[in-house]
């Protein structure tokens, strides 16, 4: 593995400066299709609070503001995709309904039963611990709230060269004993690209 590709795939789960601007650019094209099923998944109305762990540039946020009008945080680690998730989220942020943190999904700087819904596209591999980060997520949801989290499969990454290194990779079926663990009871597995993507969606 190059020191180029390894520099690369680090950017995916910490994207900064303008090679951070660009993998965010290439993600929000080869992820819509996990944006676009999140976003299905999801129903909220204009009172609701929706949390999304891992905002970047602020896309799915966008997409979730277009349809829902609802309430939209974010907890990213990257300050740099703060300022440009706001950018993208302008109206939004002039209506007070965008509230943006630089953070860690692992250390929830929020109250218990908060969110109607939390959303991630492709950030689990970098948690520090997977089964504390779905707990927080987990407290954080109100009584009946999901929890929706799109990932690539584990075969696929594995043929992916920038994911080599700093990623975990899991089936389905991980996914699922890990949200177990966290204290979630139902949880539903449902594909995106056959052989490609899927989405574990955790209720509380």
């Amino acid at each position: 593995m190059s020191k180029l590709t390894e520099y690369i795939g680090s950017q995916f789960g910490n994207p900064r400066g303008i090679v951070g601007f660009i993998c965010c650019k290439c993600m929000n094209i080869i992820n819509k299709k996990m944006y676009r099923k999140t976003v299905s998944i999801l129903t909220l109305n204009n009172n609701q609070k929706l949390l999304d762990i891992g905002y970047g540039n602020g896309y799915l946020l966008k997409q979730a503001d277009k349809k829902f009008g609802c309430e939209l945080y974010g907890i990213d680690i990257s300050e740099d995709m703060k300022v440009l998730a706001e950018k993208r989220n302008k109206k939004a942020l002039k209506a007070k309904r965008l509230n943006l943190e630089v953070g860690d999904c692992c250390n929830l700087q929020f109250a218990d039963n908060t969110f109607d819904a939390v959303s991630s596209i492709n950030t689990v591999y970098f948690w520090a611990d997977t089964v504390k980060g779905l707990a927080e997520i987990r407290r954080c949801l109100i009584s009946g709230g999901c929890f929706i989290n799109a990932v690539y499969t584990k075969e696929w990454l594995s043929r992916t060269k920038m994911a080599e290194k700093g990623f975990k990779k899991f089936d389905p079926e991980e996914l699922v004993e890990l949200g177990k663990h966290a204290g979630f009871e139902k949880i539903e597995v449902t594909e995106i690209v056959k052989g490609k993507s899927f989405a574990v969606v955790y209720w509380k």
